[in-house]
């Protein structure tokens, strides 16, 4: 369903690459097109000078997305029902005496998540935040996950053991 719906994304907007960077920016920053045809993060109503700065595109790339995206019943309800995600701790982590590991996956991702889950448990250590990037829309996603303390590098090896993990950092 996903990736019909970034297909018709593509379609609609193919011939206007800055409707695309706009509609990409969008859904990577949480934004949603509200009824009254503005932009929004949450209740944050988003500028179009800074959501064109954003996607690096002029302004009136802006309009004539939100134009696009409102004649087309598909496009509206996906746009309109875009939420922010929330805070993600990996910035900051290190302020907070968290751990981070970051899991860059391949094209096999069934059971990462769990897998690596599990062996972090298996040493004691809690999960504050896990954020998974969508593996149909990242070329390279990546798996984050925030630990209550940081994590020993020693993990690094079977993290790599697991089926479509092709890169780990810890930090």
């Amino acid at each position: 369903m996903l990736i019909k719906m970034w297909e018709k994304v593509n379609e609609k907007f193919k011939k206007y690459p800055a409707r695309i960077r706009v509609a990409e920016k969008m859904i990577e920053l949480g934004l949603s097109l509200n009824e009254d045809g503005k932009i929004y993060c949450g209740n944050l109503k988003i500028s179009d000078k800074a959501l064109a700065t954003a996607a690096d595109v002029d302004r009136r790339a802006i309009k004539s997305t939100i134009d696009v995206i409102k004649e087309d019943e598909d496009l509206y309800n996906l746009f309109s029902n875009i939420i922010p995600a929330g805070t993600l701790l990996k910035n900051i982590a290190k302020n907070l005496d968290l751990g981070v590991i970051e899991i860059e996956v391949g094209s096999e991702s069934e059971g990462i998540l769990a897998r690596t889950t599990s062996l972090i448990t298996e040493k004691g250590i809690g999960i504050r935040q896990a954020y998974a990037e969508d593996t149909e829309l990242q070329q390279t996603p990546l798996l984050t996950i925030i630990t209550e303390e940081p994590v020993k590098g020693d993990l690094i090896n079977e993290f790599l053991k697991i089926e479509g993990v092709t890169r780990v950092s810890i930090y």
